[in-house]
């Protein structure tokens, strides 16, 4: 690191072990400060030392409970802001209400834009983040946003495994730039599952758009929630003669009854990353989860030096 700057990293209670790691992998503690709560439940943020021309990242996933981890985000900000920061980068790994980016029917939120303008007005001055339900979302904001992708940390997995006869599958055709990439590194063919959705939640598979015989098939999403639509797509692509299916997803909300869908169905494996911790009752054997913070400490490496975070994934 450069002499004359310093550079800082704070956490929230959202993923602290993560925190941990990237602190790990830069060889920089985590700033001393205190992110609890008063008597009343309001969030109280105290920080420890100085942080006065710092450039400060602070690395908080808006996950579960959603509303208090992004209001710690906006108050550590807010804090930081004050004691004079030089540079605000929040790191947030999963970006709640990414679902909500657009309006489908009247009297809609576009909640995805409101979480844009409070990170703003917090004083943000740029985000890093990963996997974006949808890419437009980055253009809801008028400050530098760095949008990362797990395919590679996941596609190396997949192929350490040295699989045979691999098939990239989409389980929708939203997804098939994502299916596209990790194709791409592992020189496999794609599939794409064709789905519909009655209602919210629930998803219907309505066909399958390539071979699927005799085939090891590698699903990639980016969120699996309920993993309705994921076991539900992975049985369809049994039905359709695929001899094994794995799973690849960035961020495990894993809302109830996901576990107990993931351990009785077809799925051989679930890769995850740690956008989200993974509790231990979570944890069950099917289940296989990467971390993310060496490409978390490497884009804030090249964020204080100044340098690309683009050619990472070149």
């Amino acid at each position: 690191m450069e002499r004359g700057r310093r550079i800082t990293l704070l956490t929230g209670n959202a993923n602290p072990v993560l925190a941990r790691e990237v602190a790990q992998h830069l060889g920089i503690p985590l700033c001393e400060a205190h992110v609890g709560r008063f008597n009343n439940g309001e969030i109280q943020v105290m920080i420890d030392e100085s942080v006065r021309g710092s450039d400060v990242f602070i690395i908080q996933p808006t996950t579960y409970p959603v509303n208090d981890n992004l209001m710690e985000l906006l108050i550590m900000i807010d804090a930081v802001k004050r004691a004079s920061a030089r540079n605000i980068t929040a790191v947030i790994p999963y970006y709640a209400y990414a679902r909500q980016d657009r309006k489908t029917r009247g009297r809609e939120p576009i909640s995805a834009k409101l979480i844009a303008d409070l990170l703003q007005t917090a004083g943000a001055t740029r985000v890093i983040t990963m996997d974006l339900h949808a890419g437009q979302i980055q253009g809801f904001f008028n400050i530098p946003v760095d949008h990362l992708v797990a395919v590679p940390t996941l596609a190396k997995y997949i192929q350490d495994k040295k699989l045979q006869d691999v098939v990239v599958v989409s389980p929708d055709l939203g997804g098939v730039t994502r299916a596209r990439q990790m194709a791409d590194i592992l020189q496999a063919p794609i599939a794409i599952i064709e789905k519909r959705r009655p209602q919210p939640g629930v998803a219907e598979v309505m066909s399958v758009i390539g071979n699927m015989e005799g085939k090891t098939a590698v699903i990639i999403d980016d969120i699996v929630d309920t993993a309705g639509s994921l076991t539900e797509g992975a049985k369809a692509l049994a039905d359709r003669g695929a001899k094994v299916v794995y799973a690849c997803c960035t961020h495990p909300v894993l809302s109830p009854p996901a576990i107990e869908r993931i351990r009785t169905s077809v799925i051989t494996e679930l890769i995850v990353t740690n956008t989200i911790p993974v509790s231990p009752e979570k944890c069950i054997s099917k289940i296989r989860v990467l971390s993310i913070a060496s490409l978390l400490g490497e884009v804030i490496t090249r964020i204080y030096g100044d340098r690309s975070v683009s050619t990472l994934f070149d």
